[in-house]
């Protein structure tokens, strides 16, 4: 199986090996949060991001799964670090969805890097559960992920 990562892939990649994030293991929202420069909450109340002039935040709700948290903050951060404008307020709908589905493709990469899964044994038995607990995820969102680098994969047959 051969597998071209997408330029959003390697823009994560570069972003992780900047901040020393090697490892499922070093993905850590109060690291990567504090190496950006950006206020992390939890809190009991909806997730949301903000951003004025050099403040930023991200609040994730606490009354989530940590699972769910974990993505929750990948989609808040995505609108911070690749998005302009306020989403709630006079942005044209297809605008908001374009940013809606970069942020749910960021959410795949930044969960589970490329540069990270690419040694997986993707044929063993266990594969999803196994990405659950290491990425700590939701299998939903392994399953996703595994299912797009399936449908990029070339796959030579001898």
């Amino acid at each position: 199986m051969k597998y071209y990562p997408t330029e959003l892939e390697k823009w994560v990649e570069r972003l992780y090996i900047n901040m020393a994030v090697h490892s499922a293991n070093d993905i850590d929202e109060y690291i990567i949060c504090n190496h950006l420069n950006i206020h992390f909450f939890k809190r009991p109340l909806p997730s949301f991001c903000y951003e004025t002039s050099r403040f930023k935040s991200i609040t994730v709700d606490i009354r989530l799964s940590p699972k769910k948290q974990r993505e929750v903050f990948f989609h808040e951060l995505a609108h911070l670090l690749r998005h302009a404008g306020w989403q709630l307020k006079g942005m044209p709908p297809a605008f908001r969805q374009l940013q809606e589905w970069d942020a749910k493709r960021f959410v795949e990469y930044a969960a589970l890097p490329y540069h990270m899964i690419k040694s997986i044994d993707f044929t063993q038995h266990n594969l999803i559960p196994s990405m659950v607990n290491t990425f700590k995820v939701t299998p939903e969102l392994c399953e996703r992920r595994l299912t797009r680098i399936y449908e990029k994969s070339e796959v030579y047959c001898y």
